[in-house]
């Protein structure tokens, strides 16, 4: 028996034992390295992703579109242009035809195509290149939201990922109202809402079949399938899309066919740029107020108080205004030159007429080359296509001629000006066509006016702005003049000086003296002697008079008796904020305010002596419609209503009588004051009917003359009354009311007493209750009726007192 320490040979079973051993080990280290590497690449995949709260968080950059007071869209602020869409609001056809060329399965997968993956590479290996893609809404949605546009495996991880997470959290009626209002569809336009604007002109409730194919398939490359850039691309894209809409089932072949072979037009929602000025008042206002996050990004619905057809009005009168002044002014010359004989010549290096004419017109302006010229016209070649001339008659303004760096006064005027003395073969010079037609041929030499303006107008019953011009071209341009500028008013404040005589008692017949009168400064001794206008004096003339033809030494003397603070004091309760010079140069105007506020208190003048401040925003909407802030009327009693009704029956008799004149061509009950700085620096005109006040402004920035004579009268008075003349035609009639403490009474024009005697030296006067006159004037002691005594007893007249 052997024993049990007997060594036996043993089998051989290394080898087949250690090869499962290295299959089993090598199993569990390939599934534990996948199983690693797969949670490491999904760890690194999830790094900084939205939660789920965030998800169901969104908000997408929305337009803030601001309306005018009919309700019309005047202006958008946004960063994306997108107009939020709810998904019950989009038309079927349009989803349709987007599921169908996007993602066919999209109600059937869970974020990730398996199906569509399989067959999007089966496309693509037959056809040899990348054709179909395999991303889902869902992964196109995230990685709009959240992700670059890289393309890495980590970032296609994430997308993953992130569409997964969408699909937990998320419906696929919210993932697809998100990705419609989320997608760029080429040329600024975010989202279905936008995009049904930018191409077809139209609001999305109104699109068409055929005009949704074209939207769906936008996508995939806006600016491959824009129908602007590439039609053909983009017609064989629809094509593209109602094949896939059939795939689907969303409609027979039949219709596809028909569909296909129909015409679709297109055409851009163009915003013609309106109220500039206004619109970037709004901003600022808005920012103010909810931050540049909320109103860029918000998709805030701002109404506000302008009335679009006031400010295309405004915007005209400004514009001819000014160039009307400028042309006043003198011609500054061509705006440039090319050689003619040069520029014919193919192999040329110079510019083509083509690269030196501007063909869309600035401001209603064309550019123009002088291609001959003769003594009574030229020749001109108009936005490289159209010929043209302009005649002797249509240059001749620019006989005044100046050169650059000249001030006006310094211009000089050709005695008997020819078309050749003006204009020279090559000159680049800018023309506007006679009849607005530019095939007519027919055109007259114009030019960009250095001079500024501007206009505001408001209701001053509420305050509302109804038109606001800032400049004379908001490119050139930002600073807003009828706002933000201080300048000089000139007689345009003397309204208020001689309101506040009224409130003290004074009437439009108390007698006041226009005569020289000489002021010593006493630390200086400088010598101050206010001047009329005409250069001279009028003697002892009455309130009326002296606020109808402006003069300055009679409202000198009546401040001088009135008190400056309480002037300052009245000027504060009209709205006036602006450093007020408190000596007596504020008679003439000295100090410094801004158009809005001056327009204001004559506003409320119009207003029987309620003053309100003005506005631009009347409602201010969040996205989802609420409220978010409505404009208060806050009238205040600025000045009692019988002093802003004789105030106003003054500034009546300026437009029926006296310095503005010139718009009592408008034909309506009308008041208003023009006003003139020294040296015709600034030149204003402000005035009202009782339900529209407007004031204009005209000068340079850099303070300087406007030219001799250049008068409120003469420069701001004939944009005031062209708009004017616009504008009340598109709001009723009406008259000044007449307050109950107004008293009406017959005087004589020269002295204010109560008339008696010859009518045709009389008028009627009007008055506040208890300071209209009660007698008449004494008559004057006749030296004659010294005799009539002869026949009187000197003992029959009664003896004298025994005091005497």
């Amino acid at each position: 028996m052997p024993s049990r320490y007997t060594r036996y040979p043993k089998k051989n079973r290394s080898g087949s034992w250690s090869w499962k051993r290295v299959l089993i080990v090598t199993a569990i280290v390939s599934v534990g390295l996948g199983i690693g590497g797969l949670a490491g690449i999904l760890w690194i995949g999830t790094q900084d992703l939205p939660s789920f709260e965030s998800l169901q968080d969104y908000h997408p950059s929305v337009v803030t579109r601001v309306y005018a007071d009919d309700g019309s869209v005047i202006g958008q602020y946004y960063v994306e242009r997108r107009i939020y869409i709810p998904v019950l609001e989009i038309p079927q056809h349009l989803v349709n035809a987007v599921i169908a060329v996007e993602d066919a399965r999209f109600f059937d997968h869970p974020g990730l195509d398996i199906v569509g993956i399989v067959r999007a590479a089966w496309t693509n290996l037959k056809q040899g290149g990348k054709i179909e893609g395999a991303s889902t809404i869902t992964q196109q949605l995230a990685r709009s939201l959240f992700l670059s546009p890289e393309r890495t495996y980590t970032r296609k991880i994430r997308e993953l990922i992130l569409a997964i997470k969408m699909e937990f959290v998320l419906t696929k009626e919210q993932i697809l109202e998100m990705y419609l209002n989320q997608i760029y569809f080429g040329h600024g336009a975010y989202g279905v809402g936008s995009a049904s604007l930018t191409y077809f002109d139209k609001e999305l409730t109104d699109i068409s079949l055929p005009e949704a194919a074209f939207l769906a398939g936008l996508p995939k490359a806006p600016n491959t399938y824009s129908p602007y850039r590439n039609p053909l691309l983009a017609k064989k894209r629809q094509e593209h899309v109602l094949n896939r809409m059939v795939q689907a089932e969303f409609i027979p072949q039949a219709l596809a066919d028909e569909v296909a072979s129909s015409h679709v037009s297109f055409k851009r929602r163009s915003f013609k740029t309106i109220a500039s000025y206004y619109l970037e008042h709004v901003r600022q206002t808005l920012v103010e107020h909810y931050g540049e996050t909320m109103v860029y990004k918000g998709g805030l619905q701002v109404y506000t108080t302008l009335n679009p057809a006031m400010q295309k009005a405004a915007e005209k009168a400004v514009r001819l205004g000014l160039r009307q002044l400028d042309k006043r002014q003198g011609w500054r010359g061509p705006i440039g030159h090319i050689n003619l004989k040069e520029t014919k010549d193919s192999e040329s290096d110079e510019p083509s007429l083509t690269d030196l004419i501007q063909h869309a017109p600035s401001k209603g302006l064309f550019h123009a080359v002088v291609l001959k010229v003769s003594e009574n016209d030229a020749e001109i070649l108009v936005a490289d296509t159209y010929k043209g001339r302009i005649t002797l008659a249509d240059m001749r303004w620019a006989r005044r001629q100046l050169k650059e760096g000249d001030e006006v006064i310094d211009a000089v005027v050709l005695a008997n000006p020819t078309a050749d003395q003006i204009l020279t073969p090559g000159d680049i010079i800018e023309v506007v066509p006679k009849k607005g037609d530019l095939e007519s041929g027919e055109f007259r030499l114009e030019q960009t006016p250095l001079v500024e303006g501007a206009l505001l107008a408001l209701d001053p019953r509420t305050g509302a702005i109804k038109a606001m011009v800032g400049g004379y071209d908001f490119e050139r341009s930002q600073f807003n003049r009828a706002v933000i500028a201080h300048r000089q008013s000139g007689s345009a404040f003397k309204p208020i000086i001689y309101a506040t005589a009224l409130k003290k008692g004074m009437t439009p017949a108390t007698l006041v003296l226009d005569a020289p009168v000489v002021y010593v400064e006493e630390d200086s001794e400088k010598i101050w002697k206010p001047e009329n206008y005409e250069k001279r004096f009028y003697g002892t003339i009455t309130l009326r008079e002296a606020l109808r033809h402006s003069r300055n030494a009679a409202t000198v003397r009546l401040l001088e008796k009135i008190g400056v603070n309480d002037v300052i004091h009245v000027a504060r309760s009209l709205g006036i904020r602006s450093y007020l010079d408190d000596d007596l140069s504020l008679a003439l105007g000295s100090s410094s305010v801004t158009l809005q506020e001056l327009t204001s208190a004559y506003g409320a003048f119009a207003n029987q002596g309620l003053g309100l401040p003005p506005y631009s925003v009347a409602v201010v909407k969040n996205l989802d419609g609420q409220v978010l802030t409505q404009h208060q009327y806050e009238p205040h009693l600025a000045i009692e209503k019988e002093t802003a009704y004789l105030i106003t029956n003054m500034l009546m008799d300026v437009i029926q009588r006296g310095t503005g004149r010139k718009a009592k061509t408008i034909g309506r009950p009308l008041a208003g004051k023009t006003g003139t700085t020294n040296s015709y620096n600034d030149a204003w005109f402000v005035g009202y009917a009782p339900n529209l006040a407007t004031g204009v402004w005209v000068g340079f920035d850099a303070v300087r003359t406007l030219g001799k004579l250049e008068s409120g009268a003469h420069a701001a008075l004939p944009i005031w009354t062209d708009f004017m003349t616009h504008s009340l035609k598109q709001i009723p009639v009406m008259a000044f009311e007449i307050p109950e403490g107004i008293r009406f009474a017959e005087v004589e024009s020269q002295t204010g007493l109560l008339a008696s005697g010859d009518k045709k030296k009389t008028t009627t006067e009007v008055f506040a209750a208890g300071t209209e006159p009660t007698k008449p004037r004494r008559p004057k002691a006749n030296p004659l009726n010294f005799y009539e005594l002869d026949n009187i007893s000197p003992f029959s007249m009664s003896k004298p007192s025994s005091r005497y």
